[in-house]
């Protein structure tokens, strides 16, 4: 993989030296580095882009809130800044609210969709392997003792919409940089 990306970057830079300006601009190293669409399973570029915002709750550096109703997670680092997130949230009827910690995190975890779930869709296998097909994507913070959990996503076309049984959906470009910021016990609020 490494060769490709060095093929890839020289390629970039011969386009360049042509005065191919626009069409460098049109590949984004960084996409193409944390997926993009490029590679399988690297999570694609979100529809609402990372970024540090104003934020002025009364919660401690650190901590994860998440709006459903903005369909934002924010990530505060105090001094009236947080770092904002778009996210998939619940649909219909499978929104909550409440106060969480991280319980336990996971790189590239399984799944075994609940029983709950399994009822409603008999077609969904009972066990799913970490990887680029799973839908929990690259990473996964467990909320408490719920079923619920911040995870990736191999469709980062559902960023910003209300599509999940309960969980939150993130890019895993996106779900990568949370996961390395926080630890287990970081308080998570939920709001509607």
């Amino acid at each position: 993989m490494t060769r490709a990306l060095v093929l890839l970057f020289a390629a970039l830079t011969v386009l360049a030296g042509a005065g191919q300006a626009r069409a460098q601009a049109s590949f984004d190293l960084p996409d193409i580095m944390g997926g993009g669409g490029f590679f399988r399973g690297g999570g694609g570029s979100s529809p609402i882009r990372r970024q540090t915002v104003n934020f002025s709750g009364q919660y401690a550096p650190g901590t994860i809130y998440i709006s459903t109703s903005e369909r934002r997670l924010y990530l505060v680092t105090g001094n009236g800044q947080a770092i904002a997130y778009g996210i998939g949230v619940g649909r219909d009827g499978f929104r909550w609210s409440g106060t969480h910690r991280i319980t336990a995190k996971k790189e590239w975890p399984s799944w075994t969709p609940p029983a709950q779930m399994l009822r409603r869709r008999p077609d969904l296998p009972r066990h799913m392997v970490g990887g680029p097909d799973n839908p929990l994507g690259a990473r996964a913070m467990y909320l408490g003792s719920t079923l619920y959990r911040i995870h990736g996503s191999n469709e980062p076309e559902t960023i910003g919409q209300a599509v999940s049984s309960g969980c939150f959906r993130m890019t895993n470009d996106d779900v990568k940089d949370l996961y390395s910021r926080v630890s287990v016990g970081t308080p998570v609020i939920v709001k509607n």
